[in-house]
């Protein structure tokens, strides 16, 4: 199928009728209470020296982000191996159909949670979605916040 008979397609979908929309960026304590709003996000890393994003349930606790993932995984993998990997965590909420909402990217620091303590405190707010046992917290300590709303032009 070729560009021009794509782009037909969604045309004809009613998507040219959309309102126009404006991008309004989102203050750093908005954005966080979004990303803590909402059950999943994904989280960008570098594995083999590329970039991988795998989709996770996450908390928002004392401003960082924190899921846990079995031993092995990618993620659980770059943390242990480069202990303070630089990392971006994704979160949205955009309407299909009219595309308005807003997005978050907190990029920081990711380590592996080793206190007892705050294991135990991490794994009361996590609530796994996939089978399998998850032995590992990751925490990311933001460094950068950003996100902003799309909202219709006036």
């Amino acid at each position: 199928m070729s560009d021009e008979s794509v782009r037909r397609q969604v045309m004809t979908r009613g998507h040219r009728e959309q309102v126009p929309r404006r991008m309004v960026p989102l203050a750093e304590e908005e954005a966080l209470r979004l990303v803590g709003s909402v059950p999943f996000g994904r989280v960008v890393f570098t594995h083999h020296a590329l970039p991988a994003v795998r989709p996770v349930n996450h908390a928002v606790l004392d401003g960082c982000v924190v899921f846990c993932t079995p031993e092995g995984a990618a993620i659980a993998s770059t943390v242990t191996d480069a202990p303070g990997a630089v990392t971006a965590y994704q979160v949205d909420a955009i309407d299909p159909h009219t595309r308005l909402g807003w997005s978050v990217v907190v990029t920081g620091y990711a380590r592996m949670v080793t206190d007892p303590v705050a294991v135990a405190r991490h794994r009361a707010l996590l609530s796994p979605w996939v089978e399998g046992a998850m032995d590992h917290i990751v925490r990311i300590s933001p460094e950068m916040v950003t996100g902003f709303r799309l909202v219709p032009r006036d």
